[in-house]
Parts: structure tokens; C-alpha cells; sequence
């Protein structure tokens, strides 16, 4: 579960910390009344993590990664397919007028992006934060409907809480390994 080093999951905190937040952010786009103080605890709770997460990676600078030339590079093109795939499909769910499921298919590919970067970093935990985002991003639509809730808030809170609990069990476990 843990990364071979210590740096990784520092490193990881940042994002997934900064990137939970923007997910409580999404989810507030039309959630029900009683979300909204909720979804803001989150988002700043990310965002402290994210500086925690922060702190630890300036310190540990000097230690060793998972990034290489390789790495780096493999890394690069698994994100750039990210961000063209997530901007395809919010261009083409635009133009058909269901803007309402960009948040979806962002997550799905969110969710789907973190199975390879789990690999290149070799950092078991990422698998299953990949699992739970492209589960939730497949039931939110369904869930969505079924219950009369916008989309956005029921693929924006469960990632946003996905994330932020990732990047505190990567802010910890980096902690841990490096005291």
C-alpha cells in the first residue's frame, strides 16, 4: 500500500489534496441546501492537506522518486491523453447539449488516467483510489436521477472525499516513513 519512496506519496498529497478540493468545488455547483457546509469543510481540508502535503515533499527533496527520464516521459503522455480525453467528451457532451454530465465523464477519466500512473510510481494505494473514482463516476448518473440530484454533486463529493482521503493516508504515510 505504501510507495518504495518517500517522496511519491508527499508528492501525492499535493495533487490529490489540491484536487479534492476542486471536486467539493464542482460538487457545489447545484448540491441540496444541506451539502454546502459540508462541501466547503472539504474543500478547505483538502486545501490544508495539500500544504501539509506540500511542507513534506520541500523537505523531502533531497530523497529519492519514482521519476526518471522514463518515467517522467511515460508519466507525460498518460496525462496529456488525460486532459485530451476529458476535453473531447466535455466538447462532445457540450455541442449535444448535456452539460450536465461533464462531470461524469471527467471523473471516469480521472479514474480511469490513475491505473497507469499507479503503476509508473509504484504506489499500490493509487489503485484503489483509481477503482472507487471510475465506480463512482459510473453510478452517478443512475444515482443522480434516481434520487432528483444534480450530477456534479454526486460525482463531485465522493471523488472530492475519495481524494482528500488518499491524500491523507499519502501525507501520513510519508510522515511515518520519514520521522
Amino acid at each position: 500500500m505504501i510507495a518504495e519512496h518517500v517522496r511519491d506519496p508527499a508528492v501525492t498529497a499535493v495533487i490529490f489534496g489540491f484536487f479534492a478540493s476542486s471536486w467539493f468545488g464542482w460538487a457545489q455547483e447545484a448540491p441540496p441546501g444541506k451539502w454546502r457546509g459540508l462541501l466547503a469543510a472539504g474543500s478547505v481540508a483538502s486545501l490544508l492537506t495539500a500544504i501539509a502535503g506540500g511542507l513534506l515533499t520541500w523537505r523531502l527533496w533531497h530523497t529519492d522518486t519514482a521519476f526518471d527520464e522514463s518515467t517522467s516521459r511515460a508519466f507525460g503522455v498518460v496525462v496529456a491523453i488525460e486532459f485530451g480525453a476529458a476535453t473531447l467528451g466535455s466538447i462532445l457532451l457540450s455541442r449535444r447539449g448535456r452539460q450536465d454530465l461533464i462531470s461524469m465523464w471527467v471523473a471516469f477519466v480521472v479514474g480511469a488516467h490513475l491505473f497507469p500512473v499507479a503503476a509508473l510510481i509504484d504506489y499500490p494505494m493509487i489503485y484503489i483510489v483509481a477503482t472507487l473514482i471510475t465506480v463512482v463516476s459510473v453510478a452517478a448518473t443512475p444515482v443522480a436521477r434516481s434520487r432528483k440530484l444534480s450530477v456534479s454533486a454526486v460525482v463531485g463529493a465522493p471523488t472530492g472525499l475519495i481524494l482528500l482521503t488518499a491524500a491523507l493516508f499519502s501525507v501520513a504515510s510519508a510522515a511515518i516513513a520519514s520521522s
